[in-house]
Parts: C-alpha cells; sequence; structure tokens
C-alpha cells in the first residue's frame, strides 16, 4: 500500500508538472459534438470555431465527431457526447417519449429544405406531384407533408407513388427510379447547380408556415444544462462566434471547413457557403435564437395528422439562455 501511494503521489506530481509548464496556458476541457451526417456546410460554424481557435480561447478542447449506428439524438440524449446537431422533428418525438433533448440553437433560421425534380420531369409545383413516384428516406411525416402540399395546391396526394430510396445517390435516383425527391437546397440543390443539372425546387415552408421548423439544431440534454451551464455557455459562445464569422466570410469559412474535413468537394464547400451563408441568421437579430411559436407550430401538424400522440411542451425543448447576449449571466 506503501509503494502503491508512493507511485501515486509521484504519478500527480508528474502531472502537475506537466501543467505547468504549459507556459500559463490554462489546461483545456475535452469536450465532443457529433454530427447528424457526414460534415457539410450545416456544420461550417463548429469547424470555424475550432480552427480559429475560438473553443481554445473559452478553455475547451473540442472534437467533432460523426455519428454510430445509434445516431447523434441518442448519443447526446445518454450523455455519451455533450452536443450535437439533431432537427426539430426528431426533438419533437424524442420529447414525447421522455428523452431529455434540449435545442440550444437554430442553425439555419428557415426551413430550406423541400422536393426537387429534373426541370425535364415537368413537376412546377405539388399538384404535378399527381401521378408521379416521390423517393423518400421512410420518415414518419413524407406523405403528410406531400398531403399538405398538395391539399393546399388542390390536388390528391393519394395519386403519388412512394417509394423508399433511403440514402441513395439524389442525382442517380431520379434518373433511374423516382420523379422527385426531399433534398437540402443548400447542398443537393448547389450541387445540381455546379452539375449543370437544373431542378424545379418546391420549398414546403411557401405552403404552410407549419413547415416552417428548424432543421437542423444544435442540442444538448437536460443534465448537462443541470450540472455544467459554464460549459455549455462556452461551448456556445465559440459556437456562436464561428457561425458569426461563416456568415460574414463565407470564402474563409469554406477553407476552414475543407481544413478540417478535407475529403470534401471544394467546388461545392465553396458555393454552398456562398448560399447557405445568408441563411444561416436571415432576418433574426442574431445566428442560432429560436421562437417558441416555431415549435408549436410544428407540433400542432404533427398533431393535426395524427404523426403526434402525446403532450408536447415546447417551451421544454429549446433554450436561448446559452446564446450570447441571452439569458441569465450573459
Amino acid at each position: 500500500m506503501v509503494i502503491a501511494l508512493a507511485l501515486v503521489i509521484a504519478g500527480c506530481g508528474q502531472e502537475n508538472g506537466a501543467k505547468s509548464a504549459g507556459d500559463g496556458k490554462k489546461e483545456l476541457k475535452d469536450v465532443k459534438v457529433v454530427l447528424d451526417w457526414t460534415p457539410n456546410t450545416n456544420h461550417t460554424g463548429l469547424y470555424v470555431a475550432k480552427e480559429k481557435g475560438y473553443y481554445e480561447e473559452q478553455g475547451l478542447n473540442v472534437s467533432i465527431i460523426q455519428p454510430g449506428e445509434a445516431g447523434a439524438d441518442t448519443m447526446v440524449a445518454s450523455g455519451e457526447v455533450p452536443f450535437g446537431i439533431s432537427y426539430q422533428e426528431g426533438l419533437t418525438y424524442a420529447r414525447t417519449e421522455g428523452v431529455p433533448l434540449v435545442s440550444l440553437a437554430a442553425v439555419i433560421q428557415h426551413n430550406t429544405s423541400g422536393f426537387a425534380a429534373p426541370v425535364a420531369k415537368n413537376i412546377k409545383s405539388p399538384k404535378d406531384f399527381a401521378g408521379k413516384t416521390y423517393g423518400g428516406f421512410g420518415g414518419p411525416s413524407e406523405t403528410a407533408i406531400l398531403q399538405t402540399l398538395m391539399e393546399a395546391d388542390h390536388a390528391d396526394s393519394s395519386t403519388v407513388k412512394v417509394i423508399n430510396i433511403g440514402s441513395a445517390d439524389y442525382f442517380t435516383a431520379v434518373k433511374r427510379d423516382v420523379d422527385f425527391s426531399w433534398i437540402y437546397y443548400g447542398w443537393t440543390g448547389i450541387e445540381a447547380e455546379l452539375r449543370n443539372e437544373p431542378l424545379d425546387m418546391i420549398y414546403m415552408k411557401d405552403f404552410s408556415p407549419k413547415l416552417d421548423y428548424y432543421t437542423p439544431l444544435l442540442v444538448t440534454n437536460e443534465k448537462m444544462i443541470q450540472d455544467n451551464p459554464d460549459t455549455v455557455k462556452a461551448f456556445m459562445a465559440a459556437t456562436a462566434q464561428g457561425y458569426d464569422f461563416a456568415i460574414e466570410h463565407p470564402d474563409e469559412a469554406a477553407d476552414l471547413l475543407l481544413k478540417g474535413a478535407p475529403d470534401l468537394d471544394s467546388k461545392l464547400v465553396k458555393a454552398s457557403q456562398e448560399w447557405i451563408s445568408k441563411q444561416y441568421k436571415a432576418e433574426a437579430s442574431q445566428w442560432g435564437i429560436q421562437k417558441l411559436e416555431v415549435y408549436q407550430g410544428y407540433a400542432d401538424w404533427m398533431k393535426e395528422h395524427k404523426i403526434l400522440d402525446k403532450p408536447f411542451d415546447s417551451a421544454k425543448a429549446f433554450t436561448n439562455d446559452f446564446l450570447p447576449g441571452q439569458g441569465k449571466g450573459n
């Protein structure tokens, strides 16, 4: 026991020596943030904050990781990872099942996703979906969204053939299997422009304000907020700084994303970043801010279409308190 204690004491001394040898630099806290998918321009602010040292300035050593089989929501909710990228539909489901996810910021202010078709398909509005084949990914809301858009355009959604293409490449699918599919314009739409394969894009938010929900989100869990509010505040201060930089300097921000994720197509990243940097904040007072009515409106829509059958407390699903200048202590 004496020998063991001596080794522990010696070890502690060596560790303390290592810490003090850093020329006065404070010790950094290791923190992970998990993406929802492979790196793309939805995530640029995270990479900017890491590459420009904003996290380090806040006392954090941040690792950006990709999700495992369980997915980002599960990893964050379980506490395996403190922060992650999610989306409002998944968060809403999670909260109704007692899963303690909380959104800290809207990465983009408006829903930039919608249904896209090559111009040769002649799908100009939701009524043109009639008789066509839709390639979906198996989400529970897809058919209800098609119904909402088509009813608004005085068309019958039962005439649409729906097949599940999962994560198949959009450009391959619309040439071979389907007429239209759901995309995020800021990535796939921009890629279509670069490929000189023009699309007709139908944004769901244009047909129902309740479908102008937040996607993606930056989330944590309730325990993290309760037990480590200072870490949450520090992480969000640096992350907001990263997105603010991307808003003001899209070209340089694209370079920083490419530095952190060098396998990406540089032309696509540059073009996507130029487009999406205008969408991050849009007309909002600051990046990341969230509104109660957006959460409530989408939950109401889900209930109307019997996608949601359990109570949902919109006010507990998100917080703006950790954004710079918001909440207590800012």
